[in-house]
């Protein structure tokens, strides 16, 4: 009689698994540090590079400057942010802006909405180190998806809401920002500086080693930051990799229990987990990111993945109210607020109904692992060919129709 036959992808991992000598706990502990500042580190790389290539070319105050329409200002966040790899640099940015008057209020308040959109693209990107195996690339791709689609979702209801009741209000501001505005008025916050990202200063040796390197091999400013941004994307890569590798092996089985019993034990925890993590790293794209590859071998599961991305939202928006008590003006403080209540409200639309978004995760999830053309059509779709033919259509068929 023939043996019933396994798939041969997870008996040859486990065969290896069993036969080659497992290195230590402490040296894969080691391993797992080293990774995870190497992942750190090239998000930084990268943006540094792209800032140094914005602040020679001006071409995210120009990617602003179209922003007067509330589409374009949506849409234009999406991709600066999408560039930059992060939702905390993009709308500290924003209320930046806002402050020294170059953006309108009535409109920074979409490109924070675009913003959140844009932030989910690092875990796509994350979650296709682990595309060679279909079982973990599903739940890594999945969980991704599950951040994509809560930003998504409450983009799709707030947005006309907001743009609907603006245009009705005679200062053009919707009702979310009419709430931020009430809520800024009862704060009144004292000018502080705004301290570094202890992932910053943890992370700034390894940013300035290859801010020297790239500089060697460039001949202008602008080429300087795309070499630097392009080195960062080859970093984060290959620190993915190996950290994902690490996270399958002894050490993964030896926090398995830590973090099914209390990290991840109720929504609750990780919904909190998710929420100072991130203001701890001050991004959520740091955060969410390293969820995907936890996700993906199966240490977190998949129920706890999803208050955890809405918690994480919520963790990054410390940035902007740091951002906007940096430039203590009202407006500042009123779109930094705004982007408090986007997911505070996102939360509580979304989480009672939260069948809606997982059942979408799952489904596309399980589409892209058995044919991971889906994968990639969804990446780019989203967070590039759509926000592009939206600015170019809005541009000529509105504003210069």
């Amino acid at each position: 009689m023939s043996q019933p036959q396994l798939p041969q992808s997870s008996d040859s991992a486990l065969a290896r698994a069993q036969t080659s000598p497992e290195a230590p706990a402490w040296m894969r502990g080691l391993y797992a540090g080293l990774f995870l500042y190497l992942f750190l580190s090239a998000l930084n790389v990268m943006s540094g590079g792209l800032g140094m290539f914005g602040d020679e070319s001006d071409w995210m105050e120009r990617a602003f400057a179209y922003g007067e329409n509330p589409f374009i200002a949506l849409m234009g966040a999406v991709l600066v942010t999408v560039l930059v790899q992060s939702s905390s640099f993009t709308t500290a940015l924003i209320v930046t802006l806002v402050a020294a008057g170059d953006m309108p209020l009535g409109t920074a308040v979409f490109a924070i909405m675009g913003a959140n959109i844009g932030t989910a693209v690092t875990g796509v990107i994350v979650s296709l180190a682990n595309i060679r195996i279909r079982r973990n690339f599903r739940r890594s791709f999945t969980a991704a998806l599950l951040h994509d689609f809560f930003n998504l979702l409450t983009v799709a209801i707030l947005f006309p809401l907001e743009w609907i009741s603006g245009a009705m209000h005679e200062q053009g501001r919707g009702l979310l920002t009419r709430l931020a505005n009430w809520l800024s008025d009862l704060i009144g916050l004292e000018e502080v500086a705004n301290p570094n990202s202890p992932v910053r200063v943890i992370t700034r040796p390894m940013v300035e080693l290859f801010e020297w390197l790239t500089g060697l091999a460039t001949p202008t400013v602008m080429a300087h930051g795309l070499f630097m941004a392009a080195m960062g994307l080859l970093l984060m890569f290959v620190s993915l990799v190996f950290m994902v590798q690490n996270l399958r092996g002894a050490l993964l089985r030896r926090m398995d229990g830590l973090f099914r019993t209390y990290f991840f034990r109720t929504d609750i925890r990780s919904y909190l987990v998710g929420v100072f993590s991130t203001v701890m790293v001050q991004s959520s794209t740091i955060t969410t990111s390293l969820m995907v590859p936890l996700a993906g071998a199966g240490v977190v599961p998949m129920r706890r993945v999803f208050p955890f991305m809405i918690g994480a939202n919520l963790g990054t928006t410390v940035t902007s109210i740091l951002a906007a008590t940096a430039n203590p003006v009202s407006a500042a403080m009123t779109v930094a607020l705004f982007h408090v209540c986007f997911n505070l409200i996102g939360t509580a639309i979304w989480y009672p109904l939260r069948r809606l978004p997982v059942m979408l995760a799952t489904w596309y999830g399980r589409l892209a692992a058995n044919a991971t053309r889906y994968a990639f059509a969804f990446l780019f779709l989203i967070f590039l060919i759509l926000p592009v033919a939206g600015i170019v259509l809005t541009e000529l068929l509105i504003i210069h129709g």
